[in-house]
């Protein structure tokens, strides 16, 4: 049965909610939830029967094939001369011979070829890449073409991607609950159940968002396994990057010389390093030195490449084998030698305490039964709130002090930078809620002490205890 909060989301988001219960069919955990609660809307819609269900996994089994199936749709493809496909497609310009050129990730193949139209109705293709599904056809007479790329031509496709977003109109429909509604809208959006969560706790959750509604901000979470950190930056948005472990090279990062492109932070509006104590980053001197400098200002510069501004934000994350509070807040022996550098960390605006995020264990328990904004709908929302600027009212707003010791730029730019994104969140349609301004306030202060104190023990001599203070002022 529907609870009052459902009913209600229903009628004032008609079109732009989905039952979060369906998207959990084991068949469609290969897909991230952007995607799967695409398919439940346009497949299934409300329905729970078989059919829907069978209508679900054969979608995926069909057009969103499994590696082991990558021989076994090229060999339909070289034989049927035409295959639909549903996946993520990138194209890239050689600036050689001018020619584009389509990655099919599923297919393994970087070099298809694209009808010009299609590209000229899709040019998003050119940047991120989309998600979508492309007719392809095989093209056996460029076979005769020593010089050819590969011979797979994609002729239609269509976007599983929200059109035009009007935040407007989002904005409107916020404003019909209230603050305590649409914390748990947003929880149940983000797939979890509000009941099985305190009001801290969902506010911890929702943090968690804000880089990817705010610009150039730098944010940190240690916590331990299963609470959900990696598992929603792969879920929620195809505007991120998520790296997790393993090298990461300055070319794929900011600047690719021989292909001459930009790299995740010029075309990401997230770059997310999971698992950070694992990150190797190749050539780690130019790496972190850009970094610092990408941080402070956003911008950046590589090779040919002049200097380049970038909206960016990054997120690093670790594990950390704790439940509850921290002892002490030293956050070092988590962090790869080369990032355990207190004007790198100085950098980072603040910290989610992961640590006291729960475990997701039992999934009739802690996930979302009822209905939640569609995933894709609700990231291009996020993205389109990237564009406000809720600055001046956050700073007009805040007054800020310490205790022993002064407020500096650094500890001000990022305060003010997770209260806006906190308000953008919680109340997009009106940037002088005070109630919600209170609630941002703060856990932004929280999160930049927390910064502030680990400061104090990589550089003692540098950095002194202060407590931080807040104050909201009259409108």
């Amino acid at each position: 049965m529907s609870s009052p909060l459902d009913i209600k989301l229903r009628q004032v988001f008609t079109d732009e909610v989905v039952n979060k219960r369906l998207s959990r069919i084991q068949q469609l955990d290969r897909v991230p939830k952007f995607i799967s609660e695409y398919a439940v809307k346009e497949l299934a819609g409300d329905s729970e029967d078989q059919t829907a269900t069978n209508n679900l996994t054969d979608f995926v089994r069909q057009y969103y094939p499994e590696p082991k199936d990558k021989d076994r749709v090229l060999y339909e493809i070289t034989t049927k001369n035409e295959y639909t496909l549903f996946d993520e497609f990138k194209v890239r310009v050689d600036a050689r011979d001018g020619s584009t050129k389509v990655e099919i990730p599923s297919l393994g193949i970087r070099d298809a070829m694209i009808m010009p139209n299609v590209l000229t109705a899709n040019k998003d293709l050119l940047e991120t890449g989309m998600w979508g599904t492309a007719k392809l056809k095989y093209q056996r007479a460029m076979l005769e073409n020593e010089m050819a790329q590969t011979p797979i031509l994609m002729s239609e496709f269509t976007p599983l991607q929200y059109g035009e977003i009007n935040i407007e109109d989002y904005k409107s429909r916020r404003e019909q609950f209230s603050l305590e509604e649409w914390i748990d809208v947003l929880i149940q959006t983000l797939g979890l159940n509000p009941a099985a969560y305190t009001t801290r706790t969902k506010l911890l959750y929702i943090t968690r968002l804000i880089p990817l509604v705010e610009n150039n901000i730098n944010m940190m979470e240690l916590g331990p396994r299963a609470t959900g950190k990696s598992f929603l930056y792969k879920n929620i948005s195809w505007h991120i990057r998520l790296y997790s472990g393993g090298q990461v090279s300055p070319a794929v990062l900011f600047y690719h010389g021989t292909f001459k492109t930009l790299g995740d932070l010029g075309v990401r509006d997230l770059v997310v390093f999971d698992e950070v104590s694992r990150i190797d980053f190749k050539n780690p001197d130019e790496v972190i030195g850009k970094f610092k400098d990408y941080m402070e200002s956003g911008e950046f510069e590589r090779g040919l490449l002049k200097r380049s501004r970038s909206n960016c934000s990054l997120v690093f994350q670790g594990n950390i084998d704790i439940d509850g509070a921290l002892p002490a807040e030293d956050f070092s022996a988590v962090m790869p030698d080369c990032l355990n550098d207190p004007a790198f960390v100085d950098r980072i605006h603040g910290m989610i305490p992961g640590w006291e995020m729960p475990k997701i264990r039992q999934s009739e328990v802690h996930l979302c039964n009822g209905y939640g904004l569609i995933t894709d709908y609700f990231c291009e929302v996020l993205h389109e709130l990237r564009k406000e600027s809720f600055s001046y009212n956050v700073s007009r707003r805040i007054s800020l002090r310490a205790e022993k010791d002064e407020i500096t730029i650094r500890d001000q730019k990022a305060i003010q930078r997770i209260s806006s994104g906190i308000m953008k969140l919680l109340s997009p349609h009106d940037s002088n809620d005070s109630e919600a301004l209170e609630v941002a306030a703060r856990i932004a202060v929280e999160y930049r002490q927390r910064i502030h104190d680990w400061l104090c023990i990589l550089g003692p001599g540098e950095f002194h205890p202060k407590r931080i203070l807040f104050e909201i002022k009259a409108v």
